[in-house]
């Protein structure tokens, strides 16, 4: 285990606290919303920040307009997994540095919905643990059935439609495959039932391999933490401004970078 106390990571649902730290033993905070870089980078003068996690049903969802500022403070910003992915395939040519599989099909796929990695979650202060499953999780597991025999590629896209159609705070396996019982031939069944037994123990989890996986590439390899090589140029924006200000955020060090 590398300790790197200076890497500020925003963790929550994708994976437990306890098992990051054997990677990676750094600063963890619970899932960031908007303002989270901003008073981290303030208080904690981290040499980089890692998004992996963030809340965005109940509060404001991290705007990428704190990590531009943060990417222009020279701190490097990674992102995986879950809204880390999506930022940082979203700002990518502007120097955000992003890792693993749910990045990179962000990347090549234009217009995916945020709600693939979308899970329901307990509160921050409660250990942010999920309480949903993520769609992009679903459906590599029901491909992942379909190459073993368990599903037919009919059935796997069926189910799929299914998961898709159910809203995220609601996406559970039980529920999805009861439903898929409630509206698909009674000579479907069979197969669902096949698949009810294999997924607990089959169940594909790559946000957590994707936010491993970041984890364990920082720790060593320690020339990832050097300033970013594009430093985005930097305006503060009226909108951005009565954000911070509302927040208690704004001040002299929020200005043009350039």
């Amino acid at each position: 285990m590398t300790s790197r106390d200076d890497i500020v990571v925003f963790l929550g649902p994708t994976l437990s606290r306890e098992r990051a730290m054997e990677c990676l033993e750094a600063t963890y905070l619970p899932p960031a919303e908007q303002g989270s870089l901003v008073r981290a980078v303030r208080e904690l003068r981290p040499r980089a920040v890692v998004l992996i996690d963030g809340s965005f049903s109940r509060v404001p969802a991290i705007r990428h307009k704190e990590i531009l500022w943060t990417l222009a403070q020279d701190i490097p910003v990674f992102g995986a997994a879950s809204i880390g992915a999506v930022r940082a395939a979203e700002l990518e040519p502007f120097g955000m540095l992003g890792h693993g599989l749910i990045y990179r099909w962000y990347r090549r796929t234009p217009f995916a919905d945020d709600d693939e990695v979308a899970v329901a979650m307990m509160p921050a202060e409660l250990g942010a643990a999920p309480l949903s499953d993520a769609l992009v999780n679903i459906r590599l597991t029901l491909a992942a059935a379909r190459r073993a025999g368990v599903l037919s590629e009919a059935l796997r896209r069926a189910v799929e439609t299914i998961a898709r159609r159910t809203y995220f705070l609601d996406r559970l396996y039980a529920p999805i495959l009861a439903s898929a019982r409630s509206v698909l031939p009674a000579e479907a069944h069979a197969e669902l039932d096949r698949f009810e037994h294999w997924w607990p123990d089959h169940a594909v989890d790559h946000k957590r391999a994707d936010a491993l996986g970041l984890l364990r590439l920082l720790a060593t390899t320690p020339d990832l933490l050097r300033p970013p090589a594009v430093r985005p140029g930097f305006r503060l924006t009226e909108a951005w401004a009565h954000d911070l200000d509302a927040a208690g955020l704004l001040a002299p060090d929020i200005a043009d970078v350039t």
